[in-house]
This record gives C-alpha cells, structure tokens and sequence, in this order.
C-alpha cells in the first residue's frame, strides 16, 4: 500500500535520516486511501460506473451471527466484527451485477495504522482463490446469488492483533477502483486459543471457558494461615474495553509489526499497567493516604480504571498488587490471550535477590527494625499467561508469569516477565525475562541474624519452609481455590529441589551458602505460637508454644512483638510489646497467653486488618536462639446482598446491600460500590456516617440484559474501616 501513496502525501513526511518511514505504533491513525487509482492518464469517457462496482459489504457481525458464533467472540459488547485469527469468517459483497469470474477481478485489502506496509503486515491484500490453506490469508467464494457473493476469509495464525480497515478494490483497465472508506466494516482481529496453529493454543475447552471467557474471577489475599477470597470484574467484553486494551499496546508505543506476537505484548504491558514510567494505567499508593483518588481496596473490578484511563490518559489512583493483576488479566483475556490471576503466600520481596531475606536481631534477641530491609508480603498477586516460548529451548512454554505491580526495573522499566514457570520449577533462571526475581519470590530462606557489638553476624536461625509455601489461583468453572504450589516448586527437602536450587546458583542466582557462618541451631527445643480467630474490634489472645525434647531443663527468655504492618510486610507501628521467663521441663510441653485488647491496636489499623507478631526466644542454657514469625489477619463483617422480585432478562429488579457497623466508633465517610458484569455497570453511593451497631441499606434499581449465571460484587470503603466486601450469585433467567 504504501509504494501506492500519493506524492503530496510522501512530501508531508518529517524527515529522518535513519528511517524511510515514521515509527508506526498507532492503532487508530489511518491514511487517505484513493478511491480512483489510476494507471495512468485517464482516457475521455471513462466511467466507473462501467465496471464491477461495491454496492454493499455485509460483515455478519451481529453476536447470535455466524462469525462471532464460530469465534467466540458473542459477548464483546461492540457493534463491530471481531474475529479470531487462523480460523475462517464470512463476509458477502452486493455487486451492481452479477460477478463473472472470467472478466471481473477483485481483491480485499485490510489496512492498519498510518503507513500500511505489506512486509510489515499491517497492508494485507487477498485475493480470492479456490482453496483455503490452513494458518495463512486467503478468501474464497461460497455462495453466488444473483449480484450477491459470500465469501469465505481465512486470516494468518501469525497476523498481528487490532482493528483493520477493509477495503474491497477492483481492476479495471484505466485504474484501481475502491470502495470508500467505511467504519461500519471496521474488524477486529485477536489471539485464538481455539486455533492449534496460533502461540496462544490451549487444548481444554473447559480451560478456555475459563481462562479466555470468563468475566469474573477470584482474588485470594489473607495469609497462609486464614486464606481469604473476594471476587474481582474483569469485564473484557463492556463497551470500550476492548479499544482501551488496544490503546494500552499504542501508549507503550509497541510497534503494530509486533503485536502477532504474546511475548511482547506481554513484556510492554506489564510496564504500561503501572503508573512508574510513561504515565500507564495505574498509580500504585502502599501508604495508607489515598487523597484524590480511590482506595484500592474499594475497586470491585478493572472496567472502571480501563475507562477512565482510556478517556483522561491519565494514571488511575490508586492501586496494589491486587489491582495491577486484576486490569492486567482482563487486557490479556480480553486480547484472547488465556490468563489468571496468582497469589503467592510469604512472597519474598528481596532486594538483592540473594535468596536470602535477612532479619537482624539486638543483642537480646530483638528484631533490629533499623537493620532489617526485606519485607516478607503476607500475599502478592501476579498473573500467568499461557503461550508457546519459540525464544527458549523447548519444553518452557505453556503458562508464563507476567507482574504488572511495580517492584524492581527490569532493563531499566518497572516490569517482570514473561518468566516460564517450568524454568522457574528446575531453577533455569538463565531463561528470559526476570527469572531469577520470581525464583527469589517463592524460594528465598529466612536469616534471622545476630550483630555482635564488635559487628560480626552470627546467624541464629534460619527458616526454609515460610516463603512461597502457598501458590494458588481460581479453580476452573468454580469459585474454590486452586493449589498449585507444585507448579513452582519440587517439595520442600526433595533430591530435586536441591538439585532445582543448584542450577539457579549456577546459572546466577546468589545464594550464601551457611557453612561459611558457622551455623549450629538449637534441635532440641521446638517453639511455634496460634493466634486465635478474632474479628476486627475485639480481643483476642495469642498461646506460645515450647516443646522441650531433651532430658535437660531449660529457661527461655521469651520476647514477643506484635506490629501493626501492611499487607507488603512493612511495619507502621509496634503496638505490643511483652517478655516473659519460660521454664522448659524435660520431654514436655508448655504453653503461655498473650492477650490482645482492641484498644491496642485499633487507632492505628491498616487497611487490611493486618499483623505480624514476632516471637524470639533465647535459651539461656545454650545462648541459641529460637525465631518464629507469622502474619494474622483479623476476620473484616462482609456486606450483605439480596434480591428483591425475580430475575429476568428487561425486567426491572433491585438489589439490596446492607452493613452492620461492628466497630466501638462511628464510620465516617462511607462509599459503597455495586458492579455486575452483564448486569449493571458499577454505581457509587457515598454515606456521610455510620454510627456504632447501626445498619445501612442501600437498594439499586436495574434491568438485567443477559441470561445465565452473574455475579453482584460490592465494597464498602471508609477512613477506619476498608476491605469490606459482599458478592451474591444471581440466575437470570431468559423471557
């Protein structure tokens, strides 16, 4: 297309020494196409009308149509064709006469971007053939009635993803006759799943229902000890979500040359998800301080923050982990690439990747908070993507980790991935991208170290099991929690995760090996402590346990320390501080009570109800310490959802949301939030204040739009209290 363009059109150009033409990463700019191309001079008495001329292009693109039927494309909300590549589609031209395959010659052209180039794939012209080869562009006619011809569009497995133009040209012999330019014939072509030709081929159908279709999905968060689950829109297929994933891959400026292929599309977009560079979607805020902006924790799901960035261009606030997965899952699915969302439990933020978190203790077996610069995540949230890896030696495709939650720069961007998970299970962190960051995620140890006075380190304990001790993700076609820790890594102790281990260092991974820090812990005496369940606002207790193996007598000098910290593991603030003496009879148990009051701790609580209690023993006998440190979380009330009248398909319903303020003060200024995919978009309520013990109603009128199994999702957010949820399956059912 482009050796076609006209002459004033190549004068307009910038110059630039290094390139005939400009950088090509738009999906929306297009470039004047001539109707009337002529060979040469155009004889007196040429009519146009002479000739084989487009009357009319029908696209089959309505959702219960053929196309979007076959391509699974039926729930985007989108008047447009959208198709997926490598698998046919038809359209049917109306002709002004009849076509005759002797004389008549025509062709199709699809066009994206501003400077369409054949080479580069985004100027693709068919011509009408007799077969269709499988994976490869062609068109051939099925049907011929009267002036009416339906054609048969098979498009390449390889073709890049986005939104084509369509023109239909026809050869007369003074010139190139085209159809003029029309939206309405507009296609969108995305990654297939379905196609065993395309880098994104997934072979169960009951993963693609889930992993590519589904509009809704999981988040687990908690902590390894008391997982808990909230559900999260995804919303692929709202109005404008879809030119709002397409503008994510122009805003990180990915060639259209590129965007055939998910390994690059992956890498840009785990940039531009998050705010660090180029201004992407969303604004990360760990602080606790969320002016001008939402609380991440009040977001039910990505529709909102796609749009709002599609429209402002600006980075959305705010967001963590949680939400940095969540909008990255639905631009993935919605592409049609399959994905999901992950949850590592003690996910180890280790800033040198040394697959050592260092915890340095005082001199009377305190935790150093000055010294100590690893932060141990109660959970982090990542996703996977699945697709083939032509870049890796065989064997590493299939589900890969992407992060869009700003953590370490990755050449020099805030990004990871996409990481194979398989390289990562046998320790091949050699293999692009971040490799060797995952690995430390879900296997670093814990040091917990002494500083002499003179300034030696003296390691004192090390734990090996804590980190990564829980992957896990949405089950496929439930709401239950997948556990797929065995994915990541060989078991704990195993001949193969040592060996897994052994090839990481080789490869890079920093590991200090213990023989050189004379290392000889207390095997003995076991301590661990349970922390009792308890909802936010009372009080609760925590038992300390030693088990005493030998037949000696021991005292333990026991230090306890509970801290108010965020999900990420950082401490606000130490709210309780206790010590005590504990005598360890021979071969017995004892046990110890520690009891928390509401009173300590909740001026000061986070947002996610989160502590983290440090337990340090130094048995005095031995001078050997004993370190245990675990994460709790205190049960959040939920929000309670009904319906009211039944529900069917253009029949005006409500739906009732209610919360009982549980807390001893008054909730001042409350937001509710109310989302169903298919359903209602979301809604937004703000209530002044809810005093102590008093109940809030809130009814929403809507009509739901589509049958079948939905879900309601709501959350309540408020200076004091957040991470408050409620959701509610509804069956709509058809007229």
């Amino acid at each position: 297309m482009s050796e076609r363009t006209s002459t004033n059109e190549e004068n307009k150009l910038p110059l630039n020494g290094r390139r005939a033409i400009p950088p090509n990463y738009s999906n929306d700019e297009e470039n004047e196409v001539p109707e009337m191309e002529a060979f040469g001079v155009i004889p007196r008495g040429f009519n146009p009308r002479d000739y084989l001329r487009v009357v009319d292009i029908y696209m089959f693109k309505e959702p219960q149509e053929i196309n979007k039927q076959e391509h699974h494309t039926d729930k985007y909300y989108n008047p447009k064709l959208i198709v997926r590549r490598g698998q046919a589609f038809q359209i049917q031209i109306d002709f002004n006469r009849p076509y005759k395959p002797q004389s008549d010659q025509f062709w199709l052209e699809f066009l994206m971007g501003r400077y369409p180039q054949q080479n580069k794939g985004t100027y693709i012209p068919i011509v009408v053939g007799s077969v269709l080869k499988p994976g490869q562009w062609g068109a051939k006619i099925i049907h011929r009635e009267n002036n009416s011809i339906r054609l048969s569009i098979m498009s390449s497995a390889t073709c890049i993803i986005g939104k084509f133009r369509l023109y239909v040209a026809v050869l007369t012999p003074f010139g190139i006759l085209r159809t003029r330019r029309n939206s309405a014939t507009d296609t969108y072509i995305l990654f297939n799943p379905w196609c065993q030709l395309d880098a994104v081929y997934l072979d169960d159908e009951k993963e693609r229902e889930e992993y590519v279709l589904n509009d809704v999905g999981i988040v687990f968060h908690g902590n390894v000890e008391d997982v808990k689950s909230r559900s999260w829109s995804y919303g692929q297929f709202e109005e404008n979500v879809l030119d709002a994933c397409l503008f994510l891959m122009d805003k990180a400026e990915l060639e259209l040359s590129g965007r055939g292929n998910p390994i690059k599309i992956c890498r840009v977009a785990s940039a531009v998800i998050n705010s660090r560079d180029e201004d992407g979607v969303i604004a990360g805020s760990w602080n606790n301080a969320y002016d001008y902006g939402v609380a991440p924790s009040a977001w039910t799901g990505s529709v909102d923050i796609l749009l709002e960035y599609y429209s402002s261009k600006q980075p959305v606030r705010y967001g963590q982990c949680w939400v940095f997965a969540g909008v990255f899952n639905t631009f993935l699915r919605c592409l049609g690439i399959p994905a999901r969302l992950i949850t590592n439990y003690s996910s180890a933020h280790d800033n040198n990747a040394n697959l050592r978190m260092d915890f340095f203790l005082d001199d009377e077996g305190k935790v150093d908070t000055r010294l100590t610069k690893d932060s141990v995540w109660n959970y982090h949230c990542w996703n996977e993507a699945w697709m083939t890896r032509p870049d890796l030696p065989v064997g590493f495709g299939g589900w890969q980790v992407v992060d869009g939650t700003p953590q370490e720069t990755s050449d020099g961007m805030y990004r990871c991935g996409p990481a194979s998970v398989q390289a990562i299970k046998h320790g091949h962190v050699c293999f692009q991208f971040d490799a060797p960051f995952v690995y430390a995620e879900v296997n670093s140890d814990i040091f917990y170290t002494r500083m002499e006075k003179n300034g030696t380190q003296v390691v004192e304990n090390i734990d090996t099991t804590r980190i990564g001790q829980l992957i896990v993700t949405k089950e496929v076609g439930g709401d239950g929690m997948m556990d797929i820790t065995e994915e990541y890594k060989f078991r704990e102790g195993s001949d193969e995760e040592r060996l897994a281990l052994e090839t990481a260092v080789m490869y890079g991974v920093k590991k200090q090996s213990i023989q050189d820090t004379t290392y000889q812990p207390q095997t003995d005496v076991d301590m661990d402590f349970q922390v009792q369940k308890a909802v936010l606002g009372n009080d609760f207790k925590v038992t300390i346990t030693f088990r005493n193996k030998s037949r000696n007598s021991y005292t333990a000098t026991t230090y306890f320390s509970g801290n108010i910290v965020f999900y990420t593991g950082v401490t606000k603030r130490e709210f309780k501080k206790h010590s005590f003496s504990a005598k360890l009879e021979p071969s017995s148990s004892s046990s110890f009570d520690i009891v928390i009051k509401s009173s300590e701790y909740m001026s000061d609580l986070l947002e996610q109800a989160s502590f983290h209690f440090f337990v340090t023993a130094r048995i005095n006998e031995t001078g050997k310490i004993l370190a245990v440190q675990k994460a709790v979380m205190l049960e959040i009330p939920t929000l309670r959802i009904k319906t009211k009248g039944e529900l069917v398909v253009g029949k005006e319903t409500s739906v009732i949301v209610e919360f009982t303020n549980p807390l001893k003060q008054t909730l001042e200024n409350v937001t509710l939030r109310l989302e169903g995919p298919g359903l209602l978009r979301t809604i937004k309520k703000q209530f002044g204040r809810i005093p102590m013990n008093s109940t809030l109603t809130w009814e929403v009128k809507f009509t739901p739009m589509r049958p079948g199994l939905r879900k309601l999702i709501a959350s309540l957010n408020s200076d004091a209290l957040r991470h408050v949820y409620g959701e509610l399956n509804v069956q709509i059912q058809k007229p």
